[in-house]
């Protein structure tokens, strides 16, 4: 399936971020915390969006974030996996706490007497094409040196919703369903053309979904979206297997300066031949 046109903006936006923080939709956002925390609240007017629209970090903003009673919630979509996200969260949370401190929340950060503020939860939703178990704990300790005993710990749930990854939760959040059903028909999809892949998609989606009058109302952008998240996955696929060659190179380059194989060697199991082996590592006989 191929893109027809390419797209270039400063950050980019996701369907996810679409359905789910958009204040229209508070209803939604909502199913998706009663299912993510086992709760029934029935006020979407309850949810307080608190997305920091213009934090950018690896090129990516913000995806969704809010606050539920006594809880903040920080929720991201991940269609390349990244055991990085713990440090990504940091830097969102130390913004939107910022912001909250500042505001009238009734927060007094001066007052010798302990302040209460909301506890933070921090959820990734991950819909790649790796395999991945249905929920893994992301730690930002993992960064650090294991024997520096960091006084910083960020803890991420990355969650699976790919169709077919923990049934109860989609269930349990008609829209998340809905949303994951409809990402696996367009990646699935025979169309050549992936504009094509959505429009096919959105015909295709039963017509009781409750996202499906929004997507189609929306085409437009939902392709955008769609689009700008299909080549960003594209793109760091390419950066890794460029890294993986990389790294292959690197080595036999290695093997042949201590003598342990030689230059013909080395372009063969590299699959070239010796004057391309020459020209893509700089490497003389």
């Amino acid at each position: 399936m191929s893109n027809s046109k390419g797209v270039n903006r400063k950050y980019k936006d996701r369907l996810f971020t679409f359905i789910f923080g958009n204040s229209e939709n508070k209803a939604w956002t909502l199913s998706l915390y009663n299912a993510v925390n086992g709760s029934d609240y029935t006020n979407p007017d309850d949810i307080i969006l608190n997305t920091i629209d213009n934090v950018v970090y690896m090129g990516m903003k913000n995806d969704v974030s809010f606050l539920m009673g006594d809880m903040m919630n920080f929720y991201e979509q991940q269609s390349t996996f990244n055991p990085n996200m713990p440090m990504r969260f940091l830097i969102y949370a130390g913004m939107v706490y910022s912001k909250y401190i500042e505001g009238d929340n009734g927060y007094h950060r001066f007052s010798k007497q302990q302040q209460k503020a909301p506890t933070p939860k921090c959820v990734c939703f991950y819909n790649g094409t790796d395999s991945k178990q249905d929920r893994i704990i992301l730690s930002l300790s993992d960064s650090f040196d294991k024997d520096s005993q960091p006084d910083i710990e960020v803890k991420v749930t990355m969650i699976n919703i790919n169709y077919g990854h923990n049934k109860d939760l989609l269930n349990a959040c008609k829209p998340l369903n809905e949303y994951s059903w409809f990402i696996d028909k367009v990646r699935n999809s025979k169309a050549s053309v992936f504009e094509e892949a959505i429009d096919i998609a959105l015909t295709e989606m039963p017509d009781d979904f409750i996202i499906k009058s929004f997507l189609i109302a929306n085409r437009a952008e939902v392709k955008r979206m769609c689009i700008t998240e299909y080549d960003e996955s594209r793109t760091l696929a390419e950066q890794r297997e460029e890294g993986r060659i990389e790294g292959i190179l690197n080595t036999l380059v290695s093997l042949v300066k201590d003598n342990i194989i030689t230059l013909s060697d080395a372009a063969q199991r590299a699959n070239m031949t010796v004057t391309e082996f020459e020209l893509k590592t700089g490497l003389k006989a």
